[in-house]
């Protein structure tokens, strides 16, 4: 998607603004902005704005979920079909994603907490067991497990990726440990050689939480096949959205038959005579976790266009990252050269205020100014809650760290930047010379 400037008398052509954008990333190579950045007066000090993209546009560019004409037909369809007809639609979601994911076994859920509700149900440890987890992550990767008896152990996360540090992990081993949950952050994967390295010499089992990861890999293998079980969400912001909906993967039989019969009363029937769970025929074991039929009719369109959707917005990432990243004190997650990351929500950067010499609360109040969408990076770190004090909710006191620095590293520098889901890449230029423009008064800004 492209808008012309509203404040240029005269539309350039597509030829001179390359021309102008090559010679701007050329400028800034080094990471110093050029001397006419530093001739421009800061928005925030009363100077024209550096992103100057129309509003209503720069919505659209940032908009997400994403439906199209394919979705509402899509739905609309099913409306039409009868009542025992549209739930159709989930086995066909399940297959398909498990074609896409080349994997044996998935189920879909209401919602990614209700799949991993599952997933602690078809683990069948005793009560008491221990599971190691990120504090850095979503309540319902830790709190479903308390209504099985286990406990959770807070890991840390290492201040470069956001994800799961092994290191820390490897310091929290208990003699009641027998799972690991790597959760991997804003469509990061984790360092899932390691953990799984750690997990086989120790017995454990590991399980991923990729809620944030749709459609990534680590070494070739798609996030949700490297762990024996796995969750995804497909929440409204999450890469592959259907407004509410989970997604329950399986490599082995017995996890799957457990985990469906858990939440799906409709599922006895359909297993192998052999199964143990065949015998719960019109029961199930207690809830109804399904998901909605037009949730799964979403997902089988969203599906079709998820890696071409995850191209884009990652091929626009780096355009505006591999710029700004030049400035001082300015990085981003770190991605090894064997994973394939997406982006989920935001584009998470880092800065570094002693290097860029101000504060991230002056840097996202100038970028704001400028017209950047910018905000500060927290994100919750699940031990800082109270429901983790508390013993009577737990079958024995989790232990509670007092502080886990990796985390609250990654909350002091982290900047949420608006993720660019269509083409606009204007749009990045100006958020690239807003970030130049504001690097080049950084005297100024070490005052506010």
């Amino acid at each position: 998607m492209s808008h012309a400037n509203p404040s240029t008398p005269v539309r350039s052509s597509r030829r001179t603004f390359l021309r102008a954008t090559a010679a701007t990333v050329a400028a800034g190579a080094v990471g110093r902005p050029s001397v006419a950045r530093a001739a421009e007066t800061l928005a925030i000090a009363g100077g024209r704005k550096a992103v100057t993209f129309p509003e209503k546009a720069h919505s659209d560019a940032c908009r997400w979920p994403r439906f199209g004409d394919a979705e509402k037909k899509f739905v609309s369809e099913i409306l039409d079909l009868s009542a025992s007809t549209c739930y159709r639609e989930l086995p066909l979601f399940e297959k398909e994603w498990r074609e896409y994911h080349r994997i044996p076994y998935c189920k879909s859920h209401m919602n990614g907490t209700s799949a991993l509700t599952s997933m602690f149900f078809a683990m069948d440890f005793p009560p008491g067991t221990e599971i190691m987890v990120p504090t850095y992550t979503f309540f319902g990767t830790i709190l479903p497990m308390r209504f099985f008896g286990y406990v959770p152990i807070f890991i840390d996360i290492n201040p470069k990726t956001a994800t799961m540090d092994v290191e820390h992990m490897k310091k929290q081993l208990t003699s009641k440990t027998k799972a690991v949950i790597p959760m991997h952050s804003w469509g990061l994967p984790c360092d899932m050689d390691a953990i799984c390295d750690f997990a086989k010499e120790h017995g454990l089992m590991v399980c991923e939480d990729a809620a944030h990861a749709h459609g990534a890999k680590f070494q070739g293998k798609p996030t949700g096949t490297i762990g024996e079980m796995s969750i995804f969400s497909f929440q409204a912001t999450k890469p592959l959205p259907i407004l509410e909906g989970g997604m329950g993967m399986y490599q082995k039989r017995e996890h799957f038959e457990r985990a469906s019969v858990f939440g799906h009363y409709e599922d006895p029937p359909k297993l192998p005579d052999d199964s143990p769970y065949k015998k719960y025929v019109g029961t199930g074991l207690g809830l109804k976790l399904r998901m909605h039929p037009l949730s799964a009719a979403l997902g089988r369109v969203q599906l079709r266009e998820l890696d071409k959707r995850n191209a884009l917005i990652a091929a626009q990432v780096r355009r505006l990252n591999d710029r700004i990243t030049q400035l001082p004190g300015v990085s981003e997650p770190y991605c090894r050269k064997d994973v394939q990351r997406v982006y989920y929500s935001s584009n998470l950067i880092f800065l570094d205020e002693a290097k860029a010499g101000f504060s991230r609360a002056a840097l996202i109040k100038a970028l704001k100014a400028e017209g950047v969408r910018a905000s500060a990076g927290d994100y919750p770190c699940q031990h800082k809650y109270t429901v983790y004090s508390e013993a009577k909710w737990w079958h024995h006191p989790p232990n509670v760290p007092e502080s886990l620095p990796g985390s609250e590293e990654v909350n002091r520098r982290a900047i949420n930047l608006a993720l660019f889901t269509a083409e606009a890449p204007e749009l990045v230029e100006q958020y690239a010379a807003a970030f130049e423009k504001v690097w080049a008064h950084r005297t100024e800004l070490a005052k506010l």
